[in-house]
């Protein structure tokens, strides 16, 4: 009988607690609802007359068909990215372009969406031919600037979305050096990227390279001796050490 008691009990106390995290849930709910609709009224047009009260409600109406588009919205942004990296791994990159312009469309505040169309414009603009009737060389100067503008644009929102974010980082600084000639922006741009990746051999290079495009030879000698005495790859060396050399004979005459 004592058992009977403590099993009835349990059963108690376990309908209290169920009933408790059914309450705290339904007032989460609740105030979560309200607070949409307080913001909803709060930006609203002084000529709509809708109460706190009217929009909890029709919150509440729509809760699981809002819940719904949200779900869709989020799979079909999901979709166009994995998309966009599949047409990028073949190398299809104005298809890759076309599937990122609907992913940014869904997640416009995506630093990799923003940094794989600075990839994919970069690639087209160096790719670009102009296949018109009676084109000359050199006349596709248009769509290549626009595609190379974009790309840069690309790469910064991605920088500025994410300050840690070194792929876009130095995907711009060998933008900026080696397809603008614009090594005075790759600097700032490829300091910071080697602060965070202290041992990246490759964005050592970069760097070097920038400095010596602006005449800054001292600060890319040192950057070179840096990857001769860190870099794993004897390639990397060597490639180093012909760069040193050509400079200090610039250098020093």
């Amino acid at each position: 009988m004592k058992i009977k008691k403590e099993v009835f009990s349990g059963l108690i106390a376990v309908i209290i607690v169920a009933a408790a995290i059914g309450g705290f849930y339904a007032y989460q709910k609740y105030r979560a609802r309200t607070s949409l609709a307080a913001r909803i009224a709060d930006i609203s047009s002084k000529g709509v007359p809708a109460t706190i009260d009217e929009l909890r409600n029709a919150i509440a109406l729509y809760e699981a068909r809002i819940e719904e588009h949200i779900r869709d919205a989020a799979q079909t942004g999901t979709y166009w990215k994995i998309l966009a990296t599949r047409f990028q791994d073949r190398g299809l990159h104005n298809e890759a372009l076309a599937a990122l312009e609907r992913g940014v469309y869904y997640f416009p505040e995506d630093p990799t969406l923003q940094y794989l169309t600075g990839v994919s414009a970069a690639m087209v603009a160096k790719s670009w031919l102009d296949f018109s009737p009676g084109s000359a060389p050199g006349s596709s100067g248009g769509p290549v600037n626009r595609y190379f503008a974009l790309a840069e644009q690309a790469y910064l929102n991605a920088i500025k979305m994410d300050d840690q974010y070194t792929r876009a980082m130095y995907a711009l600084g060998v933008l900026y050096v080696f397809e603008l000639e614009r090594p005075e922006d790759a600097i700032p741009c490829m300091i910071r990227h080697n602060e965070i990746r202290t041992q990246d051999v490759d964005g050592m290079f970069v760097l070097a390279r920038a400095y010596f495009m602006t005449g800054e030879y001292g600060p890319a000698i040192d950057l070179y001796n840096r990857i001769i005495s860190i870099a794993k790859d004897k390639n990397k060396r060597n490639e180093a050490e012909r760069n040193k050399q050509y400079i200090m004979d610039i250098y020093y005459g």
